[in-house]
C-alpha cells in the first residue's frame, strides 16, 4: 500500500480520484477538502503515468494536501499567504517522499 494513502487514512481523510475538469493552461493536479475531509486527485492527470511514476505522483499530491488538512486541524501554523502555504505543502511533500524512499 501506498504510504501516503496510509498517512491519510490515520487522519481520517478520504481520498479519490475525480475528474477536476480543465483549468486552461493550469494544471490541477489535487484539492484538499476540510469538509470531508476529502483529497480529490485529478484522474486527468493520474491516467498520464504508469507503474511507479503513477503511485509516486498520487504520493506527492497526497502529502501535499495532508499538509494543508493539518493545517486546518491546527497541527501547524497556517501560514498567511496563498504562495508561502503551497511552497510548504511541496517542502512537506518532498520531505514525506525522500524519507520513504520514493523520490
Amino acid at each position: 500500500m501506498n504510504p501516503a494513502l496510509d498517512a491519510a487514512r490515520g487522519y481520517g481523510v478520504e481520498v479519490v480520484l475525480e475528474d477536476l475538469g480543465d483549468w486552461g493552461a493550469t494544471e490541477l493536479r489535487s484539492e484538499y477538502d476540510p469538509l470531508g475531509p476529502q483529497i480529490r486527485i485529478n484522474a486527468r492527470v493520474v491516467l498520464r503515468y504508469c507503474g511507479d511514476a503513477r503511485e509516486e505522483f498520487v504520493a506527492r499530491c497526497v502529502f501535499h494536501e495532508l499538509y494543508h488538512h493539518r493545517e486546518a486541524i491546527g497541527e501547524v501554523r497556517r501560514m498567511h499567504s496563498r504562495r508561502a502555504r503551497e511552497e510548504a505543502a511541496d517542502a512537506f511533500a518532498r520531505a514525506m517522499l525522500a524519507l520513504r524512499g520514493q523520490s
